[in-house]
């Protein structure tokens, strides 16, 4: 296995470590998390420690991709899941997120429904032998994704000194990109989706 796709299965593998570690019954065992105020908020340091695991994952994604593409080591499992692990990750922050009130349920939702309509349009497509490449509003959607994720682990620090909900702005206009994503790729395959209507 070659190293980009040894970063991938890295990544995988964060995954349910991130939900052990953010999800885990600490106070069940007399485990308690000090926490930093900053301002008129306070950030708890299991956040800090979820958000250390998750620029990790986050860096392996964009390392993977330039070494395999800088060596010439793009292979099929790679293409298979490197967006599978992706997915899993952004989706399964963003969930847990939702669960604890972090972010307003809708937006989370629309990302998550944008996701299951474009790779549904994507495995139609390829059935169709057409290979549909990652758009620039899909990479925006990610990296938007990825800086509101990072900011709601912070409790929106630096903006809430200043009484600035940017992390709410940021939730649901990564939605909106994200829909705006999934009707670019679905206007793109349509004719694949309704040729036998």
């Amino acid at each position: 296995m070659n190293l980009p796709n040894k970063l991938t299965i890295f990544r995988i593998t964060l995954v349910p470590l991130i939900l052990l570690v953010w999800l885990f019954p600490y106070n069940q065992f007399g485990i308690h998390f000090i926490s930093f105020t900053i301002g008129p908020t306070s950030i708890s340091l299991l956040n800090v420690i979820v958000l250390g695991l998750f620029i990790i994952a986050s860096v392996t994604d964009a390392l993977d991709g330039n070494i395999a593409r800088k060596r010439n080591l793009i292979t099929t499992f790679g293409k298979f899941a490197d967006p599978i692990a992706d997915k899993l990750l952004v989706n399964t922050m963003l969930i847990v997120m939702a669960y604890k009130h972090m972010i307003p349920v809708v937006p989370v939702v629309i990302m998550i429904g944008r996701d299951i309509i474009v790779d549904g349009c994507r495995m139609i497509a390829s059935s169709n032998g057409v290979v549909v490449a990652a758009g620039i509003l899909g990479k925006l959607k990610t990296v938007l994704q990825i800086v509101t994720i990072g900011f709601v682990l912070v409790n929106n620090i630096p903006f809430e000194l200043f009484s600035l909900p940017v992390t709410s702005v940021l939730a649901w206009f990564t939605a909106f990109v994200s829909g705006a994503s999934g009707y670019s790729y679905f206007s793109q395959l349509k004719d694949y989706i309704f040729e036998s209507v």
